[in-house]
């Protein structure tokens, strides 16, 4: 089971392809929910998730715009695919029959 950040997070890094990175990773986020995601709501996750095997990463190229500092790019894993499925599939169960609720 993957908790609901989680979720967002490898959702974005997939929609984001090529151009995930945490700040960008940060502002998908936050445009698609209309609310403000600290660093650390996105870095932790982004942590837990790389640790269980469901993302990858790979340092980009330094840039002047950072000091000479590298980004760090981020992509899904054969196992966040079968993880973000997962969540597809079970959603898709529960909320079988639901009524329209607003």
């Amino acid at each position: 089971m993957l908790l609901r950040s989680e979720e967002m997070i490898l959702l974005a890094i997939y929609k984001l392809g090529d151009n995930a990175y945490g700040v960008s990773i940060r502002r998908f986020l936050s445009e698609m929910t209309d609310r403000d995601w600290s660093i650390a709501s996105v870095y932790a996750p982004l942590d837990r998730l790389t640790a269980r095997g469901f993302v990858d990463t790979r340092d980009g190229a330094p840039t002047k715009e950072r000091g000479g500092r590298r980004r760090r790019f981020y992509t899904l894993t054969r196992q966040g695919l079968v993880a973000l499925g997962e969540v597809q599939r079970l959603q898709t169960t529960m909320w079988a029959d639901m009524p329209k609720l607003i």
